[in-house]
């Protein structure tokens, strides 16, 4: 913990363009005429609502390649499974003490965009090294495990820094937008919405790559990943553009009337219940979705047998449903009860999705398209509503929303990180199944990964979500629309 104060901020809506000015001094006292107020609760423009939501596009589709094929890709070039997790984990490593420095830091300083910026370039450069060939492996003459690992961490870290800063800039504006709660839940469903847009491109590239692509020698299965990704960067980056054109800069604007009002310190989060309430539901969220990502390209042909374009497919249709109850549930009237409503139906969904997935037999492979349907309806409710309920939690305290985000992000990591290097750790014991019958399956490191650690997440984030106490700032139902 920082021993200073750091000095608050102060932002402000300009309803006629439907964004947000922000500036940085001094301590800033919060100063709200009642027009100022009354701007702040009402519904934000379609277009604004628009830029933002693609402004973390680059993130999502880089996210979305580095969970579904990075391990399958480090495999390829020949990395063993605990080496191929050392890669991973010092990504999620660097990532997640990134994230909670860079919620500090722009607490302080401000300029989103400037962090946004800085952190989009660093991911578009890291990334392609990351799938790219390896540099040291050239400039020494050797491609030994050694070498092979140290490169691809350190790039997978910087990677990992650029996405952190991105991240949190990103999610910390929603707050500075808008002091209407469901005008908050639409803004992170929009989020959310193109985060499934992200990921379908991306599959979209993936199936279109294997299917053109016919690979003969290893060289041209690397080939497949890496042209995947250089696609996955072009397309992020046009959409990043849009948000850094679309969206202008915030500016603080010191007060000069009323009392001063100091930051909030890290302390004011650590004594509420809810905070440490929403921590566990964001991160077990968080589980559910990487972990089930990251294994479901093993599951998909190892344990299912299935054609190589499944591995695109499977994720495409879970996306594409995503998609969907993400777009609907942009309509729905928020209250704290609906958000733990929806939440609930997720995880009950996730669970039952996640029993299949563990019992089902390669000859009935083709049930897995219906279970992809069953996992992105139950990816969006509980994204969806997870993300939101940090809204509830920050209120309209906006003074160190970022270390909200930041901290929260930071367990995300972390947590991820580290189950990901315990089961991908273990994959070499993979091929050593059990339990092999008609009915059952062969039970795998890969088939728990996707279909038990998920499903364990979903059920003690229902628990956690039952004990909540969320209070949204408008308890009558917003009589407007959502988006003006």
């Amino acid at each position: 913990m920082f021993p200073f104060v750091l000095p608050e901020i102060f932002c402000q809506e300009f309803p006629r363009q439907g964004i947000i000015s922000y500036s940085i001094n001094h301590p800033i006292v919060m100063v709200f005429g009642m027009g100022d107020e009354e701007s702040w609760s009402k519904p934000l423009g379609r277009a604004s609502v628009f830029y933002y939501g693609v402004g973390h596009m680059l993130n999502d589709i880089t996210s979305a390649c580095w969970f579904t094929y990075l391990l399958v890709f480090l495999t390829d070039i020949g990395l063993t499974p605990r080496n191929t997790a050392t890669v991973m984990l010092s990504g999620q490593i660097a990532d997640g003490f990134t994230t909670i420095f860079a919620g500090e830091l722009i607490d302080r300083f401000g300029h989103f965009k400037i962090w946004h910026g800085a952190g989009s370039v660093l991911v578009a450069v890291s990334f392609s090294s990351v799938f790219g060939i390896c540099l040291p492996c050239k400039i020494f003459r050797t491609n030994s495990s050694a070498i092979l690992t140290i490169s691809y961490s350190t790039f997978a870290a910087i990677f990992n820094v650029g996405w952190a800063a991105t991240q949190v800039s990103h999610m910390s504006m929603v707050n500075c937008i808008t002091l209407n709660p469901t005008t908050r839940v639409v803004l992170a469903s929009c989020r959310n919405a193109f985060t499934m847009v992200a990921n379908l491109s991306l599959y979209a590239v993936a199936l279109t790559v294997f299917n053109v692509s016919k690979p003969r020698t290893p060289i041209d299965i690397e080939n497949q990943y890496r042209w995947i990704a250089y696609l996955s960067i072009f397309i992020g980056c046009c959409f990043v553009s849009i948000f850094l054109i679309g969206t202008k800069e915030p500016r603080l604007k010191q007060g000069i009337h009323g009392t001063s009002n100091h930051r909030i310190s890290w302390a004011h989060w650590f004594k509420k219940v809810l905070y440490y309430q929403v921590a566990i539901v964001y991160v077990l969220t968080r589980l559910v979705t990487n972990v089930s990502q990251a294994f479901l390209a093993f599951y998909v042909i190892n344990d299912l047998q299935m054609a190589q374009s499944s591995k695109a497919l499977v994720p495409a249709i879970i996306y594409i449903c995503s998609i969907v109850v993400s777009v609907i549930l942009q309509e729905i009237t928020w209250t704290g009860q609906r958000l733990k409503a929806f939440f609930t139906a997720g995880g009950v969904l996730w669970i039952f999705s996640g029993a299949g997935i563990l019992f089902l037999p390669s000859t009935m492979q083709n049930l897995m398209y219906l279970l992809s349907v069953a996992i992105g309806v139950a990816n969006a409710l509980m994204t969806v509503t997870g993300v939101s309920m940090q809204s509830v939690l920050v209120g309209e305290d906006l003074n160190g929303c970022a270390f909200v985000y930041g901290s929260l992000s930071f367990l995300d990591k972390i947590s991820c990180g580290l189950a990901l290097y315990i089961l991908e750790s273990n994959q070499d014991t993979a091929s050593i199944l059990k339990g092999c019958h008609s009915i059952m399956g062969c039970f795998s490191v890969t088939r728990y990964g996707l279909g038990l650690v998920p499903a364990s997440c979903a059920l003690l984030g229902l628990v956690v979500t039952y004990t909540m106490n969320l209070h949204t700032p408008d308890s009558k139902p917003l009589l407007e629309p959502l988006l003006a």
